[in-house]
């Protein structure tokens, strides 16, 4: 499954690095291919360790979110398509929470499913 980035998603990035994802489809991660409930963190206010970021989640220290998780290696490459900067943000910002290997939550109510019938 794909989504599209409809509206501004929440978030601790600035506001224009988070604009800067609306348009963009992105592919739903294989591990959680449909809607999910999460406890997300913060980019910039989280633990910014591996450990301290599952600490958090098992230790329910963030929102409960409902979302589309997706692989976070995967959707820089995409925003870096279109916003090389708001890309740049996140490398230097939230480096632990894009590395290969971790994953995004977009909320909800900032998406719409795209079937992959449909050419984008």
């Amino acid at each position: 499954m794909r989504i599209r980035i409809t509206s501004m998603p929440p978030g601790e990035a600035p506001a224009h690095i988070r604009a800067a994802w609306v348009g963009l489809v992105l592919p739903v991660s294989p591990r959680a291919p449909a809607l999910q409930s999460c406890i997300g963190i913060g980019v910039l206010s989280g633990p910014k360790s591996m450990l301290g970021q599952w600490l958090a989640i098992l230790l329910a220290r963030g929102q409960r979110e409902s979302g589309y998780v997706v692989e976070a290696d995967r959707a820089i490459e995409v925003l870096e398509t279109e916003s090389p900067a708001a890309a740049a943000w996140w490398r230097e910002h939230a480096p632990s929470f894009i590395a290969p290997g971790r994953q995004l939550l977009f909320s909800a109510e900032a998406c719409e499913e795209v079937p992959e019938s449909v050419e984008v």
